[in-house]
């Protein structure tokens, strides 16, 4: 993912602490792991408790004034602080500290300059619980590359009803199709590497929804909630209609607080887009 040159240095430089449960989530992880081409305007990092995220934010803003930048306080809230880093040049950007729910499917990974995120296939299913319940373009566009880089639209909302059990995988599906609905004017707002067009994106968006459709549909009940593991490939993989899990090869795997590794992974270290995670999948794939 493309970052701002102040974004890297704050990234480096908050990565230094040890003291903190601090972990970058949301669009900048997104596009840091799956390398896309949408510009983040904030950093995010998540805590696993609301009493965390004070800690953290009192640590964090010490060292940036301690390093010279200067934090501007924007919202503070019992679980959410929201602040404006600037440097001596005045550039600046937003960070957030969040409470977040410590479920998830896979354990934090570690980034090369040393801090934790969330894996990629937390932050995709993260991502459409967001699109679900706000209608921004940065999030459409967000999907549309998740869909095509780490799982397919149908595999992510099926997993993603494991995260909010408020929705079931057709109610979520429901949710997305009111979303797509973007003017030229609000996708010029995001700031981009490389210019999408709207046309091709709707029509990708479309197809996206189809085959979710389709994929909801085939899948048995009970298996609501869980993501399709390949021991043979290390991926996280949406299994093909028509033949069994166990002809395929795959294995569900269901979250937990804190996340859980496969238990049929590899031991050896995966590494991937920066991100470093012992025995975890080394990338997700769209099909078998």
């Amino acid at each position: 993912m493309p970052l701002t040159d102040l974004q890297r240095r704050l990234l480096a430089l908050l990565a230094r602490s040890t003291d903190s449960d601090r972990y970058l989530a949301g669009g900048t992880a997104l596009h840091l792991a799956s390398e896309s081409s949408r510009f983040s305007e904030d950093l995010d990092f998540f805590h696993d408790s609301a009493e965390a995220v004070a800690e953290s934010f009192a640590r964090d803003s010490a060292a940036l004034e301690a390093a010279g930048y200067r934090v501007h306080v924007r919202l503070s809230q019992p679980g959410f602080i929201q602040a404006i880093v600037e440097a001596d040049d005045r550039e600046s950007t937003r960070i957030d500290w969040a409470h977040d729910s410590a479920w998830r499917f896979m354990p934090l990974v570690r980034l090369d300059d040393g801090g934790l995120a969330l894996h990629e296939v937390d932050l995709a299913i993260n991502k459409v619980l967001t699109l679900a319940g706000r209608e921004e373009a940065r999030d459409f566009v967000d999907i549309l590359h998740a869909h095509e880089h780490i799982l397919p639209l149908g595999a992510l909302i099926w997993a993603a009803v494991a995260k909010d059990p408020g929705f079931t995988p057709p109610s979520l599906l429901e949710q997305l199709k009111r979303r797509g609905r973007y003017r030229p004017e609000e996708i010029d707002r995001i700031e981009l590497a490389a210019p999408v067009d709207l046309v091709e994106a709707k029509a990708a968006w479309r197809a996206a929804l189809s085959d979710a459709d389709k994929f909801i549909r085939e899948r048995p009940h009970d298996e609501a909630g869980c993501l399709y593991y390949s021991p043979s490939r290390d991926c996280f993989v949406a299994p093909s209609p028509g033949t069994s899990l166990k002809e395929q090869g795959l294995v569900p795997h269901f979250g937990q607080s804190g996340g859980i590794l496969p238990r049929v992974a590899d031991t050896r270290p995966t590494r991937r887009h920066g991100l470093t995670a012992p025995a975890a999948p080394s990338r997700a794939r769209r099909r078998t």
